[in-house]
């Protein structure tokens, strides 16, 4: 029997259920949820109390407090929006491996060469296998202070001594209020020393960042409380075997959430990459069919991609379908438009479909690209080098608008492109590029092979 007011909690994700049930509803693990009694809060008066400063107009608060300060980085400024902010708690969650310590590593160097004393706090390594790493990519000042510690309180007794301008703790999992009870990195746990640091953080105006383990979907891992409770949620993310790595904004008090960053693991460490567009295109002396390129927002930020598409015979009942970057599903729906309304026969070919350099592209404004990538493959017939497609395709065919095509076609103009397919009433065209409107996938078609 259930008891009355009891609810069970995941131990994973923080999940609430009113009764146990054996697999978490919400992150899909087994044997998490556990009793935590009665959930029925006391009810109480809660008296009035003297406020710790007085009520003002709100054009009488001081902004200069609360101005951003760069971080030395400039392509985490860009993502952050323009550095450090007093106060605020940064996290910063990724695969492991992926360049999350060396990044950081680079901050606090960059942060005590320019700005002042920077504390990195450890919880996963001893601090002489970080002082090798720093030897090596070169990241060893003098205002750089280390500590290998996972209890809460002793990291505040660092603060203390040291007086850093910026707090780095890596990782939250790892560490430990001894007020509460749990293993490091439970919910409990977490939930305290997440709790702890944003209370230090406000209280001097200390930003702290704070590295966070992702689970195997790539979210990240404890409950989702912890991303409620910061200020900033960064995402960085690279394949394994490419150099390019990409910060990602998911949740920014300061800025655009949907910034982005990019970054290049070298031998030396971690570098930023300012102008990374070339990185996604192939470069090839002659043109080969089924590729087409576009130009993606990523924040504020154009980025050209290149899709390419493999349509070929099989012998196979059950043709295979493949999608590498991009989302599989609109890709399945971009390939029923083309084989309906572009009467190209692809239901008995194997088809695939990825981008170039390991860029991943959701959004919807590149289906004009891969509907030509398919067609261009399925025909045989190469799209002239010197053509981007951008727009989004309807199930009955027609391309639809986009957001920031002046952009988007200015930045192709930069790097030498000359012809452009793009929705009707798009607005300001640029200087230095052709532009030809489309209203359908057949006159798509049709403007691309007089795109020479």
């Amino acid at each position: 029997m259930v008891k009355k007011g009891s609810t069970y909690r995941c131990g994973e994700c923080g999940y609430e259920a009113p009764k146990w049930v054996g697999r978490c509803p919400e992150c899909q693990a087994w044997g998490t949820l556990e009793e935590r009694g009665d959930a029925r809060p006391a009810i109480a008066r809660v008296a009035a109390g003297a406020p710790s400063a007085p009520a003002r107009p709100i054009g009488q608060v001081d902004v200069e407090t609360a101005r951003a300060k760069p971080t030395g980085v400039s392509e985490l400024d860009r993502v952050l929006g323009g550095g450090f902010v007093p106060g605020a708690v940064i996290l910063l969650a990724g695969e492991p491996g992926v360049g999350k310590s060396t990044l950081l590593l680079e901050v606090a160097y960059q942060w005590a060469a320019t700005a002042g004393r920077a504390l990195y706090v450890t919880g996963e390594e001893s601090a002489g296998q970080v002082r090798l790493r720093a030897e090596r990519t070169g990241n060893v000042h003098d205002e750089m202070f280390l500590a290998a510690e996972s209890d809460l309180s002793a990291i505040l007794g660092h603060v203390d001594a040291v007086k850093p301008g910026v707090l780095i703790v890596d990782s939250v999992q790892t560490m430990a209020s001894p007020q509460v009870e749990g293993a490091p990195g439970g919910v409990t746990q977490v939930r305290a020393v997440t709790s702890g640091l944003v209370a230090l953080a406000k209280e001097r105006g200390l930003p702290i960042v704070l590295v966070g383990h992702v689970t195997k979907d790539g979210s990240v891992a404890g409950p989702r409380v912890l991303e409620h409770l910061v200020d900033v949620v960064l995402q960085f993310e690279g394949d394994k075997h490419s150099t390019l790595r990409m910060l990602r904004g998911i949740k920014n008090r300061f800025g655009a959430a949907d910034e982005i960053g990019c970054f290049e693991l070298v031998e030396e460490g971690i570098v930023g990459v300012p102008d990374p567009s070339g990185l996604f295109l192939s470069h090839t002396s002659e043109p080969v069919a089924g590729t087409a390129v576009t130009v993606t927002m990523e924040g504020k930020r154009p980025l050209l991609g290149e899709v390419q598409a493999l349509v070929s015979a099989t012998q196979s009942p059950q043709p295979r379908r493949a999608v590498s970057g991009l989302d599989s599903a609109r890709v399945a729906m971009v390939l029923a438009v083309v084989e309906k309304r572009a009467n190209i026969k692809v239901g008995d070919k194997d088809v695939y479909v990825a981008t170039v350099g390991g860029m991943k592209i959701t959004e919807p404004g590149i289906d004009l690209a891969v509907v030509l990538a398919l067609i261009s493959s399925a025909r045989d017939t190469p799209l002239s080098p010197k053509l981007v497609a951008m727009g989004e395709v309807g199930l009955s065919g027609e391309v639809r608008r986009v957001p920031s095509v002046g952009r988007r076609l200015a930045e192709a103009a930069r790097l030498g492109f000359t012809y452009a397919l793009v929705p009707p009433d798009s607005g300001k065209i640029p200087p230095g590029i052709r532009v030809l409107e489309v209203g359908d996938v057949g006159s798509a078609l049709n403007a691309a092979k007089h795109a020479r």
